[in-house]
């Protein structure tokens, strides 16, 4: 084989290690560039605990987790003047018209037919009668399957702007049972809602005194002990039918409340308002990082450069700033083009975390990982669907594997951080946050260069490559033609600035030299016509 021309040129260039040095140089513009963005400007968008918008699932956590905040002022103050339970348990029970009218006419159609009604909890025949010779476990009760106080109480209905009154007086939350078991539920969530506000200073949530609560703490056990003429044949199956019409109740309120909720306006508000906010933030983000990055490498250069022609260290990071901005400004479309797709990746984002606390709440670390999944993604799906550098079909999967490898450096290196953060290293004052920081950024470092260069080096991956790159796409035709139009461009500038005049002159002389030479009639009139 032969020897490599560089080689035959300069006997000490080494091709494999300045192969390496070019590799290595592509690679510390991502991996800086990434780093800058991740962990030097990720304080342009502030993360909150649970997400940036209030949802039924966390506003509920208020009240148990000290670190969950009202992320809407206005729905804070919504719970607080909600109105006080016992000023308001008239109209949930006696007075209200639901629950007086449904009783009279039970009564009615006992007084006047004899109707006896079922006990959806024990099973057994009721009475609706007031006469003392009908034990209490005979006589009718209308029970508030989800206590109407742990309704009024509940962050997530008065969320959704529901009446409190008007949910625990529905079809679906008012069950016949006996006066005896009714008032045994009754009491033990009184007892659990005074037990609840002397330990945490206020009252407790719907979940905290709920009909599973009662039969998983014993309380329906107690009501069996203390009330041994209460015959009830099957008492398992008793529990099992007061949960089914619990779950019923509670799936049919919580339906109504989340329906109410995030099908109105003040949530689209609130969702449209934090996901633009994250969207602007993590623009600016991006396009940050891409005008630092440029600064950074500007001012390596000139400080290497300064080095060697003696200039003072201050006097290069000047001209190493002032050119990387100017190097930013030739760049100008990517810097948009880098805002645009950070925006849209935090809009993503945002909306994703929106809908993850909806089912459960996300923690800080959570949320950022999320923002930069969707920014990576955004990026690699550019790249895929709309190929702006006219890579070959491989080149593309390359390219886009190794945005998402980076991103997923990022994210392994979050995870990392937070780890440290929850052991005794990150309590250090000071020293703590230095040190969380330090390890996730090297993890993130030494993450991206090892996949980058496993993507770039692999003769695995580039044998895939190189099949994806033999399959023709209409990309490659649109290549072919972009570039017979540029050539043709450049072509007819070329025609432009030919002087016609003088073209017509020059033309009109090579004819008539033509027609000369076409004249001869023998080889000695050729050749002086040649010679002249």
């Amino acid at each position: 084989m032969a020897e490599n021309f560089v080689k035959q040129i300069d006997r000490n260039y080494n091709t494999e290690t300045n192969v390496y040095n070019s590799i290595f140089e592509q690679y510390e513009r991502v991996v800086i560039q990434s780093l800058i963005t991740s962990f030097g400007l990720d304080f342009f968008v502030c993360d909150q605990y649970g997400g940036d918008v209030d949802t039924i699932h966390n506003v509920r956590q208020v009240a148990k987790d000290e670190q969950m905040k009202y992320k809407n002022k206005k729905n804070k103050e919504a719970y607080n003047n909600r109105g006080k339970y016992d000023e308001m348990k008239l109209d949930y029970h006696d007075t209200n018209p639901i629950f007086t009218t449904k009783k009279s006419k039970a009564r009615q159609e006992y007084n006047e037919h004899g109707t006896l009604i079922k006990d959806v909890y024990t099973d057994k025949d009721l009475r609706y009668t007031k006469a003392s010779a009908v034990s209490k476990d005979l006589r009718v009760e209308l029970d508030h399957v989800v206590e109407c106080k742990g309704i009024h109480e509940d962050r997530g209905r008065v969320l959704s702007g529901l009446s409190g009154i008007d949910l625990a007086n529905s079809d679906e939350n008012l069950a016949w049972t006996n006066k005896s078991l009714n008032a045994s539920m009754g009491s033990w969530a009184k007892q659990k809602n005074e037990k609840w506000k002397k330990e945490h200073g206020c009252d407790a949530p719907l979940s905290e005194v709920d009909m599973e609560a009662y039969i998983r703490e014993g309380g329906f056990d107690n009501y069996l002990e203390k009330h041994p003429e209460v015959n009830i044949d099957n008492p398992e199956a008793t529990k099992e039918r007061m949960l089914e019409q619990y779950r019923k109740s509670r799936k049919a309120y919580n339906e109504k409340i989340n329906r109410a909720y995030y099908t109105s306006p003040a949530f689209f508000k609130d969702t449209a308002k934090a996901a633009g906010k994250v969207g602007v933030a993590m623009g600016l983000r991006q396009a940050l990082g891409l005008v630092f990055s440029e600064i950074w490498f500007a001012v390596r250069d000139e400080i290497k450069q300064g080095k060697e022609d003696g200039k003072a260290l201050f006097n290069s990071i000047a001209v190493g700033v002032k050119k990387g901005l100017e190097n930013a400004k030739l760049k100008y479309k990517e810097v948009w083009h880098k805002f645009i797709e950070g925006a849209v990746g935090g809009v993503l984002a945002s909306l994703t975390t929106t809908l993850c606390n909806i089912f459960f709440t996300t923690a800080k670390n959570v949320v950022r990982i999320i923002r930069q999944s969707w920014a990576s993604l955004v990026e690699a799906t550019k790249i895929l669907l709309f190929n702006p550098n006219f890579l070959p079909f491989g080149e593309r999967f390359r390219a886009a594997a190794k945005i998402i490898a980076t991103g997923a450096s990022v994210v392994a290196g979050t995870m990392v951080g937070d780890l440290i953060a929850q052991t005794g290293v990150a309590a250090i004052p000071v020293v703590g946050d230095i040190v969380q920081t330090f390890c996730g950024t090297l993890v993130t470092g030494i993450l991206s260069c090892s996949l980058l260069y496993l993507l770039d080096r692999n003769s695995t991956v580039n044998k895939i490559i190189q099949v994806l790159n033999s399959i023709p796409t209409v990309d490659d035709i649109v290549v072919y033609y972009r570039t017979q139009a540029r050539l043709l461009e450049e072509y007819c500038a070329k025609l432009m600035n030919i002087d016609l005049a003088a073209f017509q002159k020059e033309a009109q002389s090579y004819s008539e030299a033509i027609s000369i030479l076409e004249d001869a009639a023998n080889e000695q009139e050729l050749n002086f016509a040649l010679r002249t």
